[in-house]
């Protein structure tokens, strides 16, 4: 027989509710894992979508850098997108447009846009830290469940 095991889940207002695994039908326990694994992949999603935002955010603030280091007037290809190049001449080093998102642009000195990049990198590391932690959570319901749920099938082969 399966050992009592409960594990958290989100109630009403985000409350913890216990369930007791051992009292849940076949079905019941397939739906909580299910459930459980979906979550887990989103929250995998997620951080592999924070992952790759603080990579680009890590390449603007080197491009930053590389940046402030080239003198006025010097040539050079500018990118449009990812993929599409065309020359230009640098102006002015210290001041810089900033991409905020949804297609705004804030110019910015030279400074305040490397503080930008690094307080940016900061709160994605921050967020990612908790992401990890509430996934590492659900990873480990689904893996409680799991076994449950294979204890139960266990039970019932030898009863058919």
């Amino acid at each position: 027989m399966a050992s009592s095991k409960a594990v958290g889940a989100g109630g009403a207002a985000g409350t913890p509710v216990a369930i007791e695994l051992d009292k849940l039908s076949l079905e019941q326990l397939k739906a909580v894992k299910e459930q459980a694994d979906a979550e887990v992949n989103l929250l995998q999603d997620s951080l592999t979508n924070i992952r790759s935002a603080t990579a680009r955010l890590d390449n603007a603030s080197n491009a930053l850098n590389d940046l402030s280091l080239r003198p006025q007037g010097k040539k050079m290809l500018v990118p449009l997108t990812a993929s599409l190049y065309v020359p230009g001449t640098l102006d002015d080093a210290d001041k810089v447009l900033v991409d905020v998102g949804t297609g705004y642009f804030i110019e910015k000195t030279m400074a305040e846009g490397k503080d930008y990049c690094e307080r940016k990198i900061n709160l994605l590391k921050s967020n990612y830290d908790q992401l990890l932690e509430v996934a590492t959570k659900k990873k480990s319901i689904a893996d409680d469940v799991g076994i449950v749920l294979q204890a139960k099938l266990k039970q019932l082969a030898p009863a058919q």
